[in-house]
């Protein structure tokens, strides 16, 4: 099991699901060359040793599923070092050129990754929707966005929102604690969805696999 699903991976690290499962992540067994380590300096991280970047071979770069979508083919990924746990998050999209942003959420490793160009710029532990409100898979453009925003349905705050489909499903700041679900959208902690609003633009598409 890997960080992703449909592609072999190299992250030396764990996730703990909601229900207190660990979501093993571990190293690739793909027989392709290893793929180089660079050093940068990230601006923004929860979690312990941080600011190295995998980077893949040129013809040797995975490619994530993305169903309902084009296929996400990754020429870097973010190193993460040790478990990440509920609030956790990485961001550091230095030294990474202009590109397409894509989002790819995985509800069954309960992360979602933000990719620039096909390089992960940013990676969080995320909440998502109980199985009377499930959260939605396919591919989505995101549809609006609104730094401040507030749910008439709920009369609940939604900074930094990114929605997704026509009933509200978004992306959205919330407090990423255990045991917490959301009623279908997806929650990331707050420092890291200011940076994924900012990072993403009306259009761009998200990925929701299960």
């Amino acid at each position: 099991m890997t960080r992703f699903a449909g592609a072999a991976l190299s992250v030396g690290a764990a996730v703990v699901g909601a229900a207190g499962a660990a979501l093993l992540l571990v190293p690739r067994s793909d027989p392709r060359p290893a793929p180089a380590v660079v050093r940068s300096t990230a601006p923004a991280t929860t979690i312990g040793t941080f600011g190295t970047r995998v980077h893949y071979p040129a013809g040797g770069e995975p490619a994530l599923s993305t169903p309902g979508g084009p296929a996400l083919r990754v020429h870097s990924l973010l190193r993460v070092d040790r478990p990440m746990k509920f609030g956790d998050f990485v961001w550091n999209d230095i030294g990474v050129p202009a590109g397409d942003t894509r989002i790819r959420v995985d509800l069954g490793r309960q992360i979602v990754s933000v990719f620039r160009g096909g390089h992960e710029i940013g990676t969080a532990v995320i909440l998502y929707g109980t199985d009377h409100k499930p959260t939605p898979t396919g591919t989505f453009p995101i549809l609006a966005r609104a730094r401040r925003h507030r749910s008439s349905l709920y009369d609940a705050e939604m900074p930094y929102m990114l929605r997704l489909t026509n009933d509200g499903v978004a992306i959205h700041a919330s407090a990423v604690r255990r045991g917490f679900a959301t009623h279908g959208c997806v929650g990331v902690p707050e420092a890291f969805a200011r940076r994924l609003f900012d990072a993403s633009a009306r259009g761009d598409l998200v990925t929701i696999a299960a």
